[in-house]
């Protein structure tokens, strides 16, 4: 047991007590500035402040730098409580109202404590480490305006985000690691490489340009062959419905706020933020019997929601998205082995694009509907699974849908970044809703089971996750370009252009650059567009009937036409990394 629980040196702790440093520093630099929140986060802290006039980076350094000095003194942290009213008066006098507000929200028979270091004092509820002086390696990231308590209707305040590590090294790989992920923003490249971007005429609806919806259409058709050799039937449904069938699903009373609407022959009707209710009226159109269960729906269908424009991100936060969603309609013993089946393609998948996942089982929560009984067969379906699969998997307790349990798969790109894109989700709610059935082996009519999964995620946060993962440089079968042939001497141009067309006739994606520009203007364009090979022609090449290929890596050999078409086409069918 531990001998101080309100010290302890973890990571955490370090990150909290250095959002305590960074206030005791703020205070020291602008003492009129009142103190709102100061927790540690995934990455590092924040601190709240409200102030008169706006924190520059300028002001940041300042702060950086009187921080320094606090470490250096080394001051104690030392926690003390106080009861309620004599702690709302402390903090009255100090000048704090956020806290009172605090000190009042908390219950009454709440212990009320503080830290000390040296004159600093705060609200907190710990833990910290035991000095200032443990807190080396910190950092001040960035500043940004933030509502008190995340309400628009609240005052906004200014936020310092910052973060801290145990040792300097640990520090500077995380910085790193920022700078990277910097290089490989999908916004950056899809603008540098001409794949897609947004609009001010269209905040969070993006566009595709010819090279991006080259990559598009690859994951469509890659989308396609697999659910084809798995058995799903693709369907298409409407993007604009009446309201009559959001009020059945539940989504006009529970959704409403994300939902875009338009009145047609005077009535209500919604441009769907979900493919669902669609697919349950597909299924719906006719009674199937318990032998042609599972029917697997498969939909690249486009929805809409309205998200606030502050949280828009490029492609990985939009308003409009097309989600690979299939909707499996299925007896209650078919449960394990479909739930099986999406794994596996989802495995297959996130494997084929080099990214490793790690999965997370959902649970019933508290405002659930349904019987204990569905709930138990559900859950059991997706746990059975999972342990048949040998897969680990963390349990989430009582984190699952209102309508049933859920698989989450996480993706991590090489920079060790962590995105929510497959789910695979079982739902006692929508069939019921829509009185859903079949016929079963005694002939009467059962309700049957329906999972909703995605594995791609979204189209548009799957391209921007594999942009960035990639760096823009994407394997042979996805580049939007998949060779250029770069001549040295214009007379060279007629096998070039011969080259082409042969690589062109096969199915590669080729370009010719015949500029009388030097070879090495050539190469280095060609390299920055990230082209997977260029292909070089110069006298000798165009008399031998050679071609010198030269790879985006700078690997360089020199071949048969016929050997390079094998060695393209054996790259592109093995969608080799």
């Amino acid at each position: 047991m531990q001998e101080h629980p309100h010290f302890d040196n973890s990571l955490s702790s370090l990150r909290h007590t250095a959002s305590h440093i960074m206030a005791q520093a703020v205070k020291k630099l602008r003492p009129e500035a009142k103190l709102a929140i100061g927790p540690s986060i995934e990455n590092g802290f924040y601190y709240d402040f409200d102030v008169d006039e706006p924190f520059t980076q300028e002001f940041l350094t300042a702060v950086e730098k009187e921080m320094k000095h606090i470490v250096k003194q080394n001051l104690k942290l030392e926690r003390f409580e106080l009861p309620r009213e004599e702690a709302i008066r402390f903090m009255e006098e100090k000048g704090e109202p956020y806290k009172v507000e605090l000190i009042r929200d908390l219950p009454e028979d709440a212990a009320i404590s503080f830290y000390k270091q040296g004159d600093f004092v705060d609200l907190c509820a710990g833990p910290h480490v035991v000095s200032t002086g443990k807190v080396k390696a910190f950092k001040l990231m960035s500043v940004a305006g933030a509502y008190w308590r995340g309400s628009e209707k609240n005052k906004m305040l200014q936020r310092i985000y910052g973060t801290a590590f145990e040792t300097r090294e640990e520090l500077d790989a995380y910085l790193t690691r920022l700078e990277e992920a910097k290089k490989r923003d999908h916004r950056k490249l899809g603008r540098e490489l001409d794949l897609f971007d947004t609009m001010e005429e269209g905040p969070g609806f993006p566009f595709f340009f010819p090279k991006g919806m080259t990559i598009y259409n690859t994951l469509v058709d890659y989308w396609h062959d697999l659910h084809r050799k798995a058995g799903y039937q693709e369907i298409k449904t409407p993007i604009i419905l009446n309201r009559a069938l959001w009020e059945q699903s539940g989504h006009w009373d529970h959704y409403r706020e994300n939902m875009y609407t338009t009145v047609i022959d005077g009535e209500d009707y919604a441009i769907k933020p979900m493919n669902c209710p669609g697919g349950i009226l597909a299924f719906k159109r006719k009674m199937w019997s318990y032998r042609e269960l599972p029917v697997r729906m498969g939909e690249l269908g486009l929805v809409h929601r309205h998200e606030l424009s502050g949280a828009l991100h490029g492609l990985m936060r939009v308003r409009c998205f097309t989600q690979d969603d299939a909707h499996i309609f299925m007896t209650p013993d078919q449960i394990k082995d479909e739930v099986i089946g999406v794994y596996n393609m989802a495995a297959q998948i996130y494997k084929t694009f080099g990214l490793d996942y790690h999965v997370e089982l959902s649970t019933r929560p508290e405002n659930s509907i349904g019987s204990d009984e569905m709930w138990e067969i559900a859950t059991n379906g997706l746990r059975g699974a999972l342990d048949e699969l040998g897969v680990p998997y963390v349990i989430n307790e009582g984190d699952g849908a209102f309508y049933g349990p859920k698989i989450d798969l996480h993706l991590e790109d090489c920079l060790g970044r962590t995105w929510q894109c497959g789910t695979i989700q079982l739902d006692m709610n929508l069939p019921e809703r829509f009185d859903l059935g079949y016929i079963g082996p005694d002939g009467e009519r059962h309700r049957p089971v329906m999972v909703h999964r995605v594995v791609f995620g979204s189209m548009e946060r799957l391209i921007a996750v594999l942009t960035e993962h990639f760096a823009g440089a994407f394997p042979l079968w996805l580049a939007p370009e998949q060779a250029r042939i770069l001549t040295i001497t214009d007379r060279a141009d007629e096998a070039a252009l011969a080259l082409r067309d042969k690589l062109f006739d096969a199915g590669i994606r080729v370009e010719t650059d015949l500029r009388n520009e030097k070879i090495n203007l050539k190469i280095r364009e060609a390299q920055v567009q990230k082209i997977p090979y260029m292909l070089v022609l110069g006298d000798k090449e165009a008399e031998s009937g050679m071609v010198a290929v030269r790879s985006r890596k700078g690997t360089q050999e020199v071949m048969s036409t016929d050997a390079l078409l094998a060695k393209l086409l054996e790259e592109i069918r093995t969608k080799a990394l």
